[in-house]
């Protein structure tokens, strides 16, 4: 049975957990900008492919021009840091009790990440790139957990509110 105080709750379960995948793509962004260097070797091996089994069937898939992976890089930190200011509006829209935009607002932020782990980390890295075959330059792993704590996310942003019953 429902309580006058559900639809309350979800709408702060909502805003905690927009909250907590802005606070950690903020601090993804922020990595990648000030240690630069790491998160970009990553993905000028991901993209090169040269710690994948080197299937001939698959190398003419690599990029290895650095101009190019660097503009990956820059790009991914750009989308990064724009979700994570998307899912800081978001969540202060939760606060504010303005639940419908700020329903709005979050979905935008978490379908971006979605896209970014989903499409871009998973599909485009792990299987175009053959990340996947990877020992040192995996990162399917993480972009998973990143995927479904920003899934989860979204269905709760997502899910009616409902009124209690009289």
């Amino acid at each position: 049975m429902s309580t006058p105080h559900a639809p309350r709750a979800l709408s702060l379960t909502a805003a905690l957990l927009t909250g907590t995948v802005a606070l950690y793509i903020a601090l993804v962004a922020f990595g990648n900008i000030t240690d630069f260097g790491t998160n970009q070797a990553f993905v000028q091996h991901v993209l090169a492919m040269d710690t994948t089994f080197k299937d001939d069937d698959l190398m003419w898939r690599a990029v290895t021009s650095t101009g190019l992976q660097n503009t990956a890089y820059v790009a991914i930190i750009v989308w990064e840091t724009a979700a994570a200011l998307v899912l800081v509006a978001g969540t202060a829209l939760w606060f504010r009790r303005d639940d419908d935009l700020a329903r709005r607002v979050s979905t935008y932020g978490l379908l971006m990440l979605v896209l970014l782990f989903g499409a871009g980390f998973v599909g485009i890295g792990g299987e175009w790139f053959s990340m996947w075959q990877s020992k040192t330059w995996n990162g399917l792993d993480a972009a998973t957990r990143v995927l479904v704590l920003t899934g989860i996310a979204l269905v709760v942003v997502r899910l009616p509110e409902r009124s209690p019953a009289i």
